[in-house]
């Protein structure tokens, strides 16, 4: 499951390693032998960047506006 979280200062993104300062957006998913999976498995957090590189997240037009959603797959 993804969760779309803003960030105290403490949060390390597990791909790249660099701590994502305090008020950046982050993603937060539970992962099992490195796939996403709904539930259970460990949860794994990510910088903007990382997650965007991996098609976790994605910036979309709406209303003349650049939106990021960590749920690239859906129409919201």
């Amino acid at each position: 499951m993804r969760r779309g979280n803003i960030s105290l200062g403490d949060i390390q993104c597990k791909e790249c390693g660099t701590t994502v300062p305090h008020g950046e957006r982050y993603l937060a998913t539970d992962e099992a032998d490195g796939e996403e999976v709904e539930e259970g498995g460990t949860i794994a957090y990510y910088c903007v960047e990382c997650a965007i590189k991996k098609g976790f997240a994605a910036y979309k037009e709406e209303k003349d506006e650049r939106v990021l959603t960590f749920f690239p797959d859906s129409d919201f």
